[in-house]
């Protein structure tokens, strides 16, 4: 992921095998991730944005409410938090990552504690369900 973070990823749920994110971005490097999703107007369905590394987060200058998933390194999720609204703090204790998605999402493709998300190539294709 580091390696390449400019490749189109995709984010699946590995129990339920659910695409969550089909278009992921990633924010990898000190600028990047202090930028997040600040200045946007909209966020996409099927979008999302990984933010590492990162256990905090805030919604401040944001003009939209955003579903948030909490990681651990090795991508099994820590906490949830939906539709967080503008002017909020989110955060995770020894959470590697974030994932930020599109209010609503987790609704339809839920994720939660204990689950384990995966990053692949968005061409790739997806490990069968077990």
């Amino acid at each position: 992921m580091l390696r390449g973070p400019e490749q189109p990823y995709a984010l699946h749920n590995v129990r339920t095998g659910a695409v969550i994110a089909s278009r992921v971005e990633l924010a990898v490097d000190s600028a990047s991730r202090r930028r997040g999703l600040l200045g946007r107007d909209t966020f996409e369905p099927g979008s999302g944005l990984i933010i590492a590394p990162c256990s905090a987060i805030h919604t401040f200058s944001m003009r939209f409410a955003i579903d948030v998933v909490f990681v651990a390194r090795d991508g099994r999720v820590k906490k949830t938090y939906a539709a967080v609204p503008a002017a909020r703090m989110a955060f995770s204790a020894g959470a590697f990552a974030v994932i930020e998605l599109p209010a609503g999402t987790l609704a339809r493709r839920p994720a939660a504690p204990g689950d384990v998300v995966e990053l692949v190539p968005a061409d790739a294709p997806l490990p069968s369900q077990s």
